[in-house]
């Protein structure tokens, strides 16, 4: 195992976690954000109105991509532990 393959192992990880997280973190920013203007324009600043619908969209999502994102690992998770005896031989 060499340096180069460790450094691949490290950006396909990174990648792979990019890629799975990115559909929670954009459904929650933009629900976030919505409930932000929303406070703003009505002057309602209540702590469970800003925390309540970005859980219930992170909830949505989960259900929604879990079944892709649990693939998506598996396979990767899969790849990386057949490939250990070709990186150690």
């Amino acid at each position: 195992m060499n340096s180069q393959m460790v450094l691949t192992f490290g950006r396909d990880a990174l990648m792979l976690l990019l890629t799975i997280s990115l559909p929670v973190l954009g459904v929650v920013l933009a629900v976030g954000l919505l409930v932000s203007i929303f406070q703003a324009v009505t002057q309602v600043h209540e702590a469970t109105l800003a925390f309540v619908p970005k859980l219930l969209a992170a909830v949505a999502v989960f259900a929604i991509a879990g079944p892709w994102m649990l693939s998506t690992l598996v396979d990767f998770i899969r790849r990386t532990i057949e490939s250990i005896p070709a990186a150690l031989g």
